[in-house]
């Protein structure tokens, strides 16, 4: 990282006072990002002069906003004087001695006569309100003695942080009387969910298939002992037994899992129609209409709004919603996640997701519990054991999770469409979506790490964590409309949810409003559908260029081939003994991989220049452009709070989230040999992220480096292991080829 001033609060108030609103606004968002409390306050409100001073009014509304929730008493009075100050109708038409701010030259302040909390002065470069008669009691900004700072007093021990502007929503109307949805063709669904327990059946063999042969292969190279004879037998007719048995008794083991480990307790009928009373009418009618008992009802202790449908048969469904989504959602809002969840048992998808979540639950739990042992275990020995035993594990339950990521994604829209056809109220779906996205951000930025019970519902939650990690934090910074433009107009976005959980939120939701539209209802939100955009064809292709060398090189085995047995024919050379085998494509394969992966390099991983990166204030305008895509690269320097879990359950950097001022990011670290500090050390700490902003079905940014303020620098090279990863492909490409 280039070496820089440190950047001070004295600093960025005395650009102000020269007219250098740029170094100013630099400056101070750079203190309010890194200082302490006291420093973060006072640059503040200096942001708040200088957005308005240089035209940046709505800014500067959104920054009072926020200072209006202050703790800190007279920050919370000068801030609601500043924000009715900037919006009044006529504010430019103030008087050269108050500009729009409410800010007087400090030379002016002692002929107003005002003797009340409401203006801060930023004349002679300082920050003092107009009148204070007594020192506040506290422990004070301290400075020299001829700093021309007024202290302001620190906000109380216990202060929490201050909340964002609210979300304002248009509370859209639902339909009084409408047209029921046509019919779909389920058909390919069932025939996806088949092909789901295929899938899952065959991967699960050739797992224990590996375990067996690992097993006997350790036996029988330890002396006095066999192989076990019943590990050589074939377990297919067997696992598939099991499965079978699995599915016959999922409601009640399910139950058992969730009662364990996630603390499940029943919920009572008269307990949700305190919370909705209109989703007792959807579960009673709906059931009484298909002959149905009505299903089980349970709830989860947990902040994060969740639901989740589970068993084998409509009798024994089971429909389970965390205490979150009750205290978060409206009645009606409430409702129609209900009905969502019953258009999982109409048709028939929790079946298999039941599975599923019953076979992925238990691996997930072995690594947590492998977590744990490895951050207990004092025996230095033992940690990178663990910790390698705990990130295998992990890998295999995101194998089985995998298998049902296309039924997942699918089976979501489904049960849109059932929840809307039999409520009319796709608006209010709209609303319980975007509520349930922020409400998970709202959980991982107070617990300050994605918990175990939403990573490991997350295949069965009707909004993926992942989804919800930036669009739920970012929603008080800009429209839900600009965020999600990306999701159903972007071309090339099918090509980025192919190992999602979960479809495109802002696919979902301009369905939605499709059908309320068709209904001639007033949407929640304007997702108008668009003519298709026009991305840059060399985007795309730089982004697909490593796969895209796969069929290349498919192409050049056979050129190979052709020229071979052509030369063979001719009697002029005999290469028969090198390709008679065909493995001569793998190695093609390779290389073709190879070229494309150097070939995007460049573009994947630009030169970052300190002077050009973009700050996180930009994150809302960065991502609200709907035509750019992962290979885009933004370089961006990002300050703000680490998040993540700590210890051995972190091993692989799998969570790892940035909390800036403006939204939380997925953060994408690779380790490095000689690495002697971890990402999981500075957790909970203030950092500067230096990296690549990528924009895709979820952004993410591909660090850099992780810096402290002390200093501590960690490196991430992607660029040299993608380097490494080309070239060790084009070797052994080229081995295959010499050897034959």
């Amino acid at each position: 990282m280039p070496s820089h001033p440190q950047p001070s609060l004295e600093a960025g108030l005395s650009a102000i006072k020269q007219g250098d609103f740029q170094s100013a606004i630099a400056t101070l968002e750079a203190v309010a990002a890194t200082g302490n409390s006291n420093t973060v306050l006072q640059a503040q409100i200096g942001l708040v002069v200088v957005y308005a001073k240089s035209g940046n009014i709505p800014k500067a509304i959104a920054l009072c906003e926020t200072l209006t929730q202050s703790q800190n008493p007279q920050v919370q009075q000068w801030a609601n004087r500043t924000l009715e100050q900037l919006t009044l109708p006529d504010q430019g038409s103030q008087t050269s001695t108050t500009d729009a701010t409410g800010f007087v030259p400090i030379e002016q302040q002692e002929t107003t006569g005002a003797g009340e909390l409401g203006s801060w002065g930023v004349g002679e470069a300082s920050l003092t309100p107009r009148h204070q008669e007594t020192e506040p009691q506290g422990n004070f900004l301290s400075s020299s003695p001829s700093s021309p700072y007024l202290p302001i007093p620190p906000p109380p021990a216990s202060r929490e942080k201050a909340k964002p502007p609210t979300i304002h929503w248009r509370q859209a109307r639902r339909a009084q009387s409408w047209q029921r949805l046509q019919k779909l063709n389920l058909i390919p669904f069932r025939l996806l969910m088949v092909g789901t327990f295929i899938a899952l059946f065959w991967l699960m063999r050739e797992l224990l298939v590996l375990l067996m042969r690992f097993i006997n292969d350790i036996l029988s190279k330890l002396p006095y002992l066999q192989p076990i004879q019943l590990y050589s037998a074939n377990p297919t007719l067997f696992l598939l037994l099991l499965l079978l048995i699995l599915i016959g008794f999922s409601p009640w083991l399910l139950d058992r899992i969730l009662i364990i480990f996630y603390s499940h307790r029943k919920l009572e009928r008269d307990t949700l129609n305190r919370y909705s009373k209109e989703a007792v009418r959807v579960l009673q009618g709906c059931c009484q209409q298909r002959g149905w008992q009505l299903p089980k009802l349970g709830v989860l202790p947990l902040a994060a709004p969740l639901a989740l449908t589970y068993g084998n048969l409509p009798r024994t469904a089971r429909i389970v919603v965390s205490q979150g989504l009750l205290e978060q959602l409206a009645d009606d809002e409430i409702a129609t996640i209900y009905a969502s969840q019953l258009g999982h048992i109409v048709h028939w998808d929790f079946v298999v997701m039941s599975l599923v979540l019953l076979v992925t639950i238990p691996i997930y739990k072995g690594y947590q519990y492998f977590s744990q042992w490895g951050d207990r275990t004092t025996a230095r020995i033992w940690r990178p054991i663990v910790a390698i035993m705990a990130s295998f594990t992990y890998g295999v339950w995101c194998l089985l999770t995998g298998t049902s990521i296309w039924l997942s994604q699918l089976r979501l829209y489904y049960s849109d469409r059932f929840a809307v056809d039999i409520t009319g109220n796709p608006n209010g779906l709209v609303r319980a979506l975007l509520k349930i996205a922020i409400g998970i951000a709202d959980d991982i930025q107070k617990q300050e790490h994605t918990s175990w019970q939403l990573e490991s519902l997350n295949i069965l939650a009707p909004v993926s964590y992942q989804q919800s990690i930036c669009l739920g934090s970012i929603a008080p910074h800009t429209t839900f409309e600009s965020f999600l433009m990306w999701d159903y107009l972007n071309p090339y976005r099918w090509w980025f949810v192919i190992n999602n959980t979960h479809p495109l939120l802002g696919d979902r939701l301009q369905r939605l409003v499709s059908i309320a539209r068709r209904w001639h209802l007033e949407t929640e939100l304007n997702l108008e559908s668009q003519q298709p955009l026009r991305v840059k064809p060399q985007s795309f292709f730089f982004q697909i260029a490593p796969f895209l060398g796969i069929p290349i090189g498919v192409v050049f085995a056979v050129v190979i081939w052709l020229v071979w047995q052509t030369a063979y024919a001719l009697k002029f050379l005999n290469l028969k003994w090198i390709y008679d085998d065909w493995s001569f494509v793998t190695g093609c394969v390779l290389i073709g991989f190879s070229i494309g992966t150097l070939f995007r390099i460049n573009s994947f991983f630009p030169d970052i220049k300190f002077s050009t990166a973009q700050t996180d204030d930009r994150l809302p305008n960065l991502l609200s452009n709907p035509a750019i895509l992962p290979s885009d690269s933004i370089c961006v320097h990002f300050v703000g709070k680490l998040l993540g879990r700590r210890g051995a359950s972190n091993c692989l950097g799998q969570d790892l989230i940035l909390q800036s001022n403006t939204a939380l990011v997925k953060l994408h670290h690779i380790w490095w040999i000689g690495q002697q500090v971890n990402p999981q050390d500075l957790i909970g700490r203030q950092i500067i992220v230096t990296g690549w902003l990528r924009r895709g079905a979820t952004p993410w940014i591909d660090i850099q480096t992780l810096q402290t303020q002390s200093g501590t620098t960690i490196y991430s090279p992607h660029p040299i292991w993608s380097t490494v990863l080309a070239v060790a492909a084009e070797a052994w490409g080229a081995y295959i080829l010499l050897r034959g």
